[in-house]
């Protein structure tokens, strides 16, 4: 406010006016404004988006290229994906990508689907890193190196990846239904590639690919969030304007599959898990005007509660869950529905009920609270995805990728206007017996088609599209935790100790915890899993709302929740708008009070519960952190800190009864001991009425103390776990360190850790990853305590078994080298900018710190700790990080583990 009322000369004030009203920078042209996002092209083609919002202190930059695996030829797939990696492996310019997304704390990645790859990061707004990214962005367009020497040390990354993929039945079952659907257009093919098209890529071919799909007039630009529009605007022509308007001409793609004529099938036989189901349907391009109704009718059917497919196979005991997935796509697509089978549960029997229930709309239509109640719940978490400026900067890939990120908008309204005869008549023409691919084939002799796919053309659909006015400009927050004490409100209302931090946001956003405390290591002794059982029952309904008004008043709210057990506590998390949130918190208060717990929903959860457990048992990396928690552990059976196996948690879910869920939400519920807190647009005041009536005549429950958890001396070990039938393995090492987050050390240990094996510039990922290759995922982590002097050390990686004494190897040596030699003061210094750049980004999230806000009452602090804590590590010199290190890194007390299917001759220790 300041630098404008001392700006007396207009010149003077230009970079604090928004671009509109500016001179643009020579060439570029203004196209539209929709909604608070304005268009802008540069002469060479290159589309930009700006989506100015300053109510979160973050910037999201999304570059998106209209390429996928749609675009791959024969003998190309998986180019587009392998390109997505190669850009990561730097330019002249830019040598080293990744350890700058490190040093300036960007939370960065890139994604491949099937219209199109993009490139994004947020970080906290910063006007260097600004720079930075987008001039990253422009080289790596045109001057990435795409060369044999990086592409040999990507492939067994890119293969670790593929073999992550096949270790899930749910994916190689997604992969091989949609190979069934398509005969020729490559939606059928996955966007990671056959395996020998990936391992024999031409790299001539491949650098013509990336020459031809990688220009300005094939790509958009979205920046979102904290930034000086003309400022930014002029960065981008800076940078992008540069690059040379093509000449190629962009090849035409024109094959579109042809009208399905009879089911197909589909099976996937492997080792381990649950029965699963998917009943696969082509449907309309995402352009398309009928494309609202296949997402609306997706929730009628596989919506939880309300939905069809719950009612007959989730609540009938037929199936343990069911889902629903819609791809929309530049071309004609597909929806996806499922039923999660517990085992032992009938699979003909679900898959009769599951065909039956969704091919049955022409004799049993859909009705008009169905589809209210399917456009509420749709909309709203439209709305709230639009109220976060990253979201919304991310979701605009997909639309841009369909043709025009109007689209965005466009399908909001067509879903808000959608009528009953309409999503009707979508129903009966796709959800037909002969559009379907499924694990069975079923002839007919009468059979029916859908309507022949067809493009769309965009531009017409839009003429009638009339954007919304744009959302109001919400408050600047600056989120240092200074700001954050200042602004907060702390009060006791019975025995809630609750923290309001009122601050404006986009579309009224906020988000709140509440977290109650109960119990001690004796009342929580022998009772397995029924604490987790009654967290999972809340959201089934209460003594005056059934489970679907439950449901219905929540979408109503325009809130989300999520229920989250822990030894001891229960803590509910909310998003809802300024105008909702007294109202939702009366709703969570009426859930945790007086409960539903009905018994179908109990065995509801139990089926849940054992479907989950028997996927872990093939999952490698679940085997291995098992067995490591059980290594040692001194305490019995019952006790809260007790190591289970998997045997042991399958006998506690089938224990669980209704009357011990009922008797425990009884017996311990209650506000004795809680925290909440709150963040974003609200009526202060309001809130506080809100929780003190939910709240604060709720003395009930148990008292609490906190489940001591002291540091227990266990033998180091060295484990090698089968896991048969998986093409990716993993390792799990363990050690437990005598420090809480309390302790002198913390700081430098934490940095010492972040530089050893923590994100994109660290010793282990610098190695494994990108020198050698071996992993797609290879990191080291501190689990934190706050209370008492036990945090746990761990470092993980998967990758291919064969490859397991390589990985091994260059894990230990870059271990032994870090202890031995130390750390570089470089490493120090791009350490120390990006971990306290990831910190402030953390604490521009609202959930975050309303989290933060929850614990930190618990605890009796404020954010002056977190102050504290950036001062150290700004303060931390090379010597306290290397000594740290050695201090409490101890190699030789590691327990270590490795699953997965290996061969004798990779069990061996290096």
């Amino acid at each position: 406010m300041l630098h404008r009322l001392a700006c007396v000369v207009l010149i003077a004030c230009a970079s604090f006016l928004p671009a509109a009203a500016q001179p643009l920078p020579a060439g570029v042209s203004k196209v539209m404004s929709v909604e608070g996002i304005d268009e802008y092209r540069l002469p060479n083609g290159l589309q930009v988006l700006l989506v100015p919002d300053d109510s979160k202190p973050t910037t999201t930059v999304n570059l998106t290229i209209r390429v996928g695996s749609r675009h791959e030829n024969y003998g190309e797939t998986g180019m587009a994906h392998l390109l997505e990696h190669m850009m990561f492996k730097g330019t002249p310019s830019h040598p080293k990508v990744w350890a700058e997304f490190q040093k300036r704390g960007l939370r960065a990645n890139g994604t491949t689907w099937f219209d199109r790859t993009n490139y994004h990061a947020s970080f906290s707004a910063d006007e260097d890193n600004l720079n930075w990214y987008v001039g990253w962005l422009a080289d790596a367009m045109v001057n990435s190196y795409i060369a044999r020497k990086d592409l040999d040390t990507e492939m067994t990354v890119v293969r670790n990846e593929m073999e992550m993929g096949e270790n899930s039945p749910e994916r190689s079952l997604y992969k091989k239904t949609l190979a069934a659907m398509y005969d020729w257009h490559n939606y059928g093919k996955s966007s990671i590639g056959a395996r020998a098209d990936v391992e024999n890529v031409d790299i001539p071919r491949l650098q013509a690919f990336y020459r031809t799909y990688y220009q300005p007039d094939n790509a958009s630009l979205v920046v979102s969030g904290k930034f000086v529009p003309a400022k930014t605007l002029a960065l981008i022509t800076k940078t992008f304007g540069k690059i040379r308007k093509p000449t190629r001409k962009l090849p035409l793609l024109y094959t579109l599959d042809p009208a399905q004529d009879g089911e197909r099938s589909v099976t996937v036989r492997r080792v381990g898990g649950s029965p699963l189901l998917f009943a696969g349907y082509h449907v309309p391009a995402g352009p398309d005007p009928d494309y609202a109704a296949i997402e609306l009718l997706a929730l009628v059917m596989a919506d939880t509660p309300s939905g069809r497919l719950h009612k007959r196979l989730t609540e009938k005991q037929l199936a343990a869950g069911v889902f629903a997935s819609t791809q929309a796509a530049a071309d004609p697509g597909y929806t996806i529905f499922g039923a999660q089978l517990a085992p032992g549960q009938d699979v003909d029997k679900a898959r009769a009920e599951m065909v039956a229930t969704l091919e049955a709309t022409a004799s049993e239509p859909v009705t008009q609270d169905e589809l209210d109640r399917a456009k509420a719940k749709w909309l709203k978490g439209w709305e709230l995805s639009f109220t976060n400026p990253e979201a919304v900067g991310l979701a605009l890939s997909e639309s841009i990728s369909q043709g025009d990120w109007r689209l965005f908008f466009l399908l909001r309204d067509r879903v808000r206007e959608a009528r009953l005869a309409d999503v009707q008549r979508v129903a009966t023409q796709y959800l037909l017996n002969t559009n379907r691919t499924l694990g069975v084939y079923l002839p007919t002799d009468k059979p029916q088609r859908p309507p022949t796919p067809a493009a769309v053309n965009v531009a017409e659909q839009l003429k009638s599209f009339k954007p919304a006015e744009a959302a109001a400009v919400a408050e600047a927050f600056e989120a240092t935790p200074a700001n954050i004490d200042r602004r907060t409100q702390r009060f006791s209302v019975g025995g809630v100790q609750a923290a309001l931090l009122p601050k404006g946001t986009r579309g009224g956003a906020v988000n709140a915890v509440l977290t109650l405390r109960f119990g001690d290591e004796k009342t929580l002794f022998g009772l397995g899993e029924v604490p987790d059982m009654v967290a999972a029952l809340l959201d089934k309904g209460t003594k005056t709302l059934s489970r679907e008004q439950f449901q219905d008043r929540l979408d109503q709210l325009k809130t989300e929740i999520g229920v989250t057990p822990g030894v001891g506590q229960v803590s509910v998390q909310l998003v809802s708008r300024r105008e909702n949130l007294p109202a939702a918190i009366a709703l969570v208060g009426e859930m945790l009070r007086t409960p539903a717990l009905p018994p179908e929903g109990l065995d509801e959860v139990k089926r849940q519960s054992l479907a989950a457990i028997e996927r872990q048992r093939k999952q490698p990396e679940a085997v291995a952190d098992n067995a490591v928690a059980r290594i040692g552990n001194p305490y019995p059976r019952g006790d809260v800190r007790h190591g289970r196996t998997f045997d042991e948690i399958v006998a506690d879910v089938n224990a669980v009864t209704l009357d011990k869920v009922r008797e425990f939400h009884g017996r311990f519920y209650g506000a004795k001991r809680a925290q909440f807190a709150a963040v974003g647009d609200m009526d202060a005041a309001a809130v506080r009425q809100a929780v003190e009536k939910a709240f604060g005549d709720w003395d009930a429950g148990m008292a609490y103390t906190r489940v001591p958890n002291p540091i227990h001396p266990v033998p180091p070990q060295r484990l090698v776990l089968q896991v048969p039938d998986n093409q990716n393995a993993t390792m799990y090492a363990k050690l437990d360190v005598p420090l809480s987050d309390n302790d002198d050390d913390y700081p430098a240990l934490m940095m010492a850790n972040h530089l050893l094996g923590s994100g994109g510039s660290s010793r282990l990922w610098k190695r494994i990853r990108e020198g050698e290759g071996l992993s797609y995922d290879v990191r080291s982590m501190i689990q934190w305590e706050t209370v008492e002097p036990h945090s746990e050390w761990l470092s993980t990686a998967i990758f291919a078994p064969t490859n397991q004494p390589k990985v091994e190897a260059a894990w230990k040596d870059e271990l032994a080298r870090a202890l031995k030699d130390g750390f570089t003061q470089q490493e120090l210094a791009e350490g120390q900018r990006g971990l306290l750049s990831r910190r402030r980004l953390s604490r521009a999230q609202d959930g975050s710190v309303a989290g933060l806000w929850a614990v930190n009452l618990y605890l009796g602090r404020t954010f002056q700790k977190s102050a504290q804590v950036d001062a150290a590590l700004e303060k931390l010199t090379l010597a306290e990080v290397n000594a740290a290190l050695r201090k409490y890194l101890k190699p030789e007390q590691f327990v270590t583990a490795f699953a997965g299917e290996f061969k004798p001759a990779a069990t061996r220790s290096p």
